[in-house]
């Protein structure tokens, strides 16, 4: 809520609004870029839902932040993770700032940097965060694998 002018009639309306679900919540969300063509699509809070939730594909969602040494380390591997991957059809590799962009959903917790989570295209309230393995293309590209739900790359890798 920010109104202008507060008053009790103004919370009244607002508390009114709410109880009918008439209200948007406020999401924290850097512009949605023009141009996501990139082997590594960017997601922010406004397109998350979009991205992340969408049933038609598994997704792997990178939570970082711009100063985090880390992240810079992973951005090269995550890079050519995206560029391995860019021909899956029903797989998106992505990224978001969680500093400057809401996570609207409450199953993907990031308490630090980099969070990396697999969401499955049937199990998206159910995503598998990757832990234990070093950030490196060939873990990240074990974890896709194994948790992916339809790619046709590990078939002709067989």
């Amino acid at each position: 809520m920010e109104p202008e002018e507060f008053d009790s009639d103004v919370l009244r309306q607002f508390v009114k609004a709410f109880k009918k679900g008439k209200l948007k919540p406020i999401v924290k969300s850097q512009p949605v870029p023009k141009n996501n063509k990139g082997p590594v699509k960017v997601v922010v809070g406004k397109t998350f839902d979009a991205v992340v939730m969408d049933p038609k594909n598994d997704v792997l969602i990178e939570f970082y932040a711009p100063w985090c040494g880390h992240c810079k380390k992973l951005e090269p591997v995550y890079n050519e993770l995206g560029k391995k991957y860019k021909n899956e059809k029903n797989l998106v590799i992505a990224k978001m700032d969680a500093t400057a962009n809401d996570v609207t959903s409450n199953h993907y917790k990031v308490e630090g940097f980099p969070t990396i989570y697999f969401a499955p295209r049937d199990k998206k309230n159910s995503p598998i965060k990757f832990e234990g393995g070093d950030r490196d293309l060939e873990h990240l590209s074990k974890f896709i694998e194994e948790h992916a739900t339809k790619l046709s790359r590990a078939k002709e890798e067989l």
